[in-house]
């Protein structure tokens, strides 16, 4: 597999993801292209979810919803089938993760509906053009998400904490990333937390609940953005029958370009 210093063209990469031979995090690659986390329920949870995600915006920030048994995003991405299109694929059972898997052919309902919702992902490429650096990219690593003790406003079947993920800046790049991520508020736009993570219930910036631990270095401080993994913590929480996610990190890439989901 080629790596982060040898980018893939989009088409090159979705062919890799589609064949299981590209099966890493997705942050730093198809620049450009609007990266989003994945949802799927039976629809008899569908419409609760739904709720969950309208009133909890800033975690789950809706794309798309797919058509009852259909894994086309029609709308983002006409040919894509979501089956088989991410690298990576979480299966949770009554609250329980199962496993992890690189397609879900064997999992798929007539009854499923897919939910596409916002990843920080998106905005990441705007940071990076405003000259502030990420550091999960840097150290070719997973980001670090945490779960809170912020509550998100509970939904028929749904409730839980809200997750976040977390990148260290100055204090004076942590300023021009809330004025960038602004722009981009159907992706999580700016963070919901900056500084102490005890204020928010995290204890320990070095034990991610999802994702990889990076290096906060002397004099930065951390940055916490509402993620689209909140509802893998849900999920736990909340105890569906059957939720398949995403595994943190691994996206759904659309065809969608990421100036479209900014403001400015």
């Amino acid at each position: 597999m080629k790596t982060m210093s040898q980018k893939l063209d989009l088409v090159e990469l979705r062919s890799l993801i589609r064949r299981n031979q590209f099966t890493a995090s997705t942050a730093g690659y198809a620049p450009g292209h609007t990266q989003v986390n994945l949802v799927i329920l039976p629809k008899a949870l569908a419409y609760d979810f739904l709720l969950f995600c309208q009133r909890n915006p800033k975690s789950c920030p809706l794309i798309e919803v797919t058509d009852v048994g259909s894994p086309v995003p029609k709308r983002t991405t006409a040919h894509a089938d979501l089956r088989f299109d991410l690298p990576k694929y979480r299966i949770y059972k009554s609250g329980k993760l199962v496993e992890e898997v690189h397609d879900i052919e064997t999992y798929w309902q007539d009854d499923f509906v897919s939910f596409l919702i916002g990843c920080s992902f998106t905005f990441e490429q705007a940071l990076l053009d405003n000259g502030l650096s990420i550091r999960h990219i840097e150290e070719k690593r997973n980001v670090p998400m945490y779960v809170t003790n912020i509550p998100c406003e509970p939904a028929g079947a749904f409730q839980g904490n809200v997750v976040v993920s977390m990148r260290p800046f100055s204090p004076r790049d942590a300023i021009r990333a809330v004025e960038v991520t602004s722009r981009f508020p159907s992706v999580h736009g700016s963070p919901i937390h900056i500084g102490d993570p005890k204020q928010i219930g995290i204890h320990d910036l070095a034990q991610p609940d999802f994702g990889d631990v990076v290096t906060v270095k002397e004099g930065e401080t951390p940055v916490f953005w509402a993620c689209g993994v909140t509802p893998q913590a849900v999920a736990m929480s909340s105890k569906p029958s059957l939720m398949i996610t995403h595994a943190p990190g691994h996206m759904f890439i659309t065809d969608e370009k990421d100036s479209r989901y900014s403001i400015l």
